[in-house]
């Protein structure tokens, strides 16, 4: 796959990548001064298989040198009108600018047109201001916000959408 470092793996996610997922987030949810809350809106985390793969979708990890160093998930939303979402596509600050995000961001594009999806929609942190520079340069479009109220988080994200 280009982009690939040879020291990196991409492969389905599992059960057991819970603690290394859990981690990962909570490195990026506190540069915002947030943590993650398994107890509520991070629990996927924990069986990213029952969470993901139950529901049609997929949810991948990449490794670097036995380390969990970036996430991406695929989730169907309506299938007869051929619409998902992405979710968890995560970075450490060391891997953003290395190709990592590209690596996720292709997996999840051709992932999505092999299963005949035409549109796919998520919702980002309006934080996370690199990040949609980096969805926009894909095609992505911005569109609303909404407020978000789950256990111990809050915030506002910025809705995305691109037709495949």
């Amino acid at each position: 796959m280009e982009g690939v470092q040879e020291n990196w793996i991409l492969r389905p996610g599992r059960r057991e990548d819970g603690p290394g997922l859990v981690r990962l987030i909570d490195e990026v949810y506190r540069e915002y001064g947030d943590e993650a809350d398994v107890e509520g809106y991070d629990r996927d985390l924990l069986d990213v298989e029952d969470a993901y793969r139950k529901e049609g979708g997929e949810f991948v990890v990449l490794e670097e040198d036995g380390e969990i160093v970036g996430a991406h998930a695929t989730q169907p939303i309506d299938r007869k009108q051929g619409l998902l979402t992405f979710r968890r596509l995560y970075l450490p600050v060391r891997m953003r600018g290395t190709g990592a995000g590209k690596v996720l961001m292709d997996w999840a594009i051709e992932w999505s047109r092999k299963r005949e999806f035409v549109r796919v929609e998520f919702w980002s942190d309006t934080r996370f201001a690199r990040a949609h520079r980096f969805f926009e340069s894909y095609g992505f479009v911005r569109g609303g916000t909404r407020e978000v109220q789950e256990g111990k988080l809050t915030f506002s994200e910025f809705h995305y959408g691109m037709d495949l």
